[in-house]
C-alpha cells in the first residue's frame, strides 16, 4: 500500500505467553498521521498486537517505530519514544484524581507553564472532567473514565496512540462523543493512531487504513473504504 512514510512498521510479529503463541506472523504498518483500524474476532490477536509494541509481551519479528528497533526495550523506553497506550479499561489510577490522573499524563514533560494550559485545553474539550477534576477516578463513570484515559494518555505529547477498544462497555452517545474527539486530535494534531474497535463502522469511518487478523495472524488489509467493501467483512462485523 502506498501512503505516507511508515512511522511504525511491523514485520512477521509473533507473541507468546508462557508457551502459548498468540501471535503467529501479523505484518502492519501505520503511516505518520495516519489511523490504523485493527478488526477481528475475539482472540485474534489484537489486544497482544498492541502490547507487543509496547513491550509488554514476548515477541519474534520486527517491530521498528521511527526507523528504530523496538525489540527487547523496556515499556518504559518505549513510552519515551513517543508512544502512548490508552488500555481495554481505561487504566486510570482509580484512587488518584482526575487532576493528578491529567498530571502524570504529562509526567517528563519539561515546560510546567505548557503542560498546564494542554491541562486546561482537555478541560474544555472534556468539561465533565473539569467539573470532576477533584474526584478519585474510580468514582467516574465508565465513559468519564475512557475521557480521562484519552485525555491523560495525550499529554504526553505522543507521536502515536495505541486505543484498545476505547468504545467497550460505553453508551452509543458517548462513544461518538469520543470518536468525534479522535478525529479531532487527528486533524488538529496529526497524531497517528493504531486502533483496536469493536465497533467496526466507526472505527472504519474514522480510520485511513485497516487491518484484519484471524489466529494470530494478518488476513486482509487496506484502505479502510475497500475494507469496508469486503463482502466477508461486511458480513462478519458490519452486520449487513
Amino acid at each position: 500500500m502506498t501512503g505516507p512514510p511508515a512511522l511504525l512498521e511491523i514485520e512477521g510479529l509473533t507473541a507468546s505467553y508462557g508457551p502459548v503463541r498468540a501471535l503467529h506472523g501479523v505484518d502492519l504498518a501505520v503511516g505518520e498521521g495516519q489511523v490504523v483500524a485493527v478488526l477481528g474476532p475475539n482472540g485474534a490477536g489484537k489486544t497482544t498486537t498492541l502490547r507487543a509494541v509496547c513491550g509488554m509481551v514476548r515477541t519474534g519479528g520486527r517491530i521498528t517505530f521511527g526507523g528504530r528497533d523496538l525489540t527487547g526495550l523496556p515499556t518504559e523506553k518505549v513510552v519515551r519514544l513517543g508512544i502512548a497506550h490508552v488500555p481495554e479499561g481505561r487504566g486510570t489510577f482509580a484512587g488518584l484524581t482526575v487532576a493528578e490522573n491529567l498530571r502524570l499524563g504529562g509526567y517528563g514533560r519539561r515546560e510546567p507553564a505548557a503542560l498546564r494550559s494542554d491541562v486546561e485545553s482537555w478541560y474544555a474539550v472534556f468539561p465533565r472532567l473539569a467539573e470532576r477534576r477533584g474526584q478519585a477516578a474510580g468514582s467516574l463513570s465508565g465513559g468519564e473514565q475512557q475521557m480521562l484515559g484519552i485525555a491523560r494518555a495525550l499529554l504526553s505529547r505522543p507521536t502515536l496512540l495505541l486505543l484498545d477498544e476505547p468504545s467497550l462497555g460505553l453508551a452509543p452517545r458517548v462513544t461518538r462523543e469520543l470518536f468525534e474527539v479522535l478525529a479531532r486530535v487527528k486533524a488538529e494534531q496529526g497524531t497517528s493512531m493504531l486502533l483496536v474497535e469493536q465497533n467496526a463502522t466507526l472505527a472504519l469511518e474514522l480510520a485511513d487504513t485497516a487491518y484484519v487478523l484471524e489466529a494470530g495472524r494478518t488476513v486482509l488489509s487496506g484502505p479502510a473504504a475497500d475494507v469496508r467493501a469486503d463482502e466477508s467483512v461486511r458480513r462478519s462485523y458490519l452486520g449487513y
